[in-house]
């Protein structure tokens, strides 16, 4: 004996809800897929600039894109969050007080707990020498300032994709 709901058997209205949901469903793209990705997941960035002007505007774009967002001006305020937070990536610039981004960029890279963490280099200093020492000191991208907002969120997504 067939179960009816209504007028219409139960393995045909399952059917129909079928060929409703496949005529309704669309094709999403690969970018769609990992912006909703992103969302589910609210990956942690780290921005350190001794520049309150340059902190905000890289905390606006990508709060803008779902991540969650942590600032910090100089050495002595990543090394507070580092403690408390789990970060998914950090942009260091160089030229910070006191100690500055390669140095904090190496002391990162030696440390076991902390050396695959992703950092990327967000600086004025353009020439090749200051690029290859920032490689040397271990980062593993490097944006030069300014920068188009595209271009930090192209290098952004890779990171944290390659980071998996």
């Amino acid at each position: 004996m067939k179960r009816k709901l209504g007028d219409k058997s139960f393995a045909r209205q399952v059917a129909e809800l079928g060929r409703k949901g496949i005529a309704q469903s669309k094709v999403v793209s690969l970018e769609d897929y990992r912006n909703a990705a992103r969302k589910t997941e609210a990956k942690t960035i780290l921005v350190v600039d001794d520049e309150l002007v340059m902190r905000n505007a890289i905390k606006r774009i990508f709060e803008k894109e779902n991540y969650r967002v942590l600032v910090a001006k100089d050495a002595m305020e990543l090394s507070k969050i580092i403690e408390d937070t789990r970060l998914d990536l950090i942009l260091l610039d160089i030229n910070l007080p006191w100690v500055d981004g390669y140095e904090l960029c190496s002391l990162l890279k030696s440390h076991p707990m902390l050396k695959h963490l992703p950092v990327a280099f967000v600086s004025g200093n353009k020439t090749e020498d200051d690029i290859r020492r920032g490689f040397d000191a271990g980062c593993d991208e490097y944006i030069t300032k300014p920068f188009e907002v595209d271009e930090i969120q192209r290098a952004v997504n890779n990171l944290l994709l390659k980071q998996g």
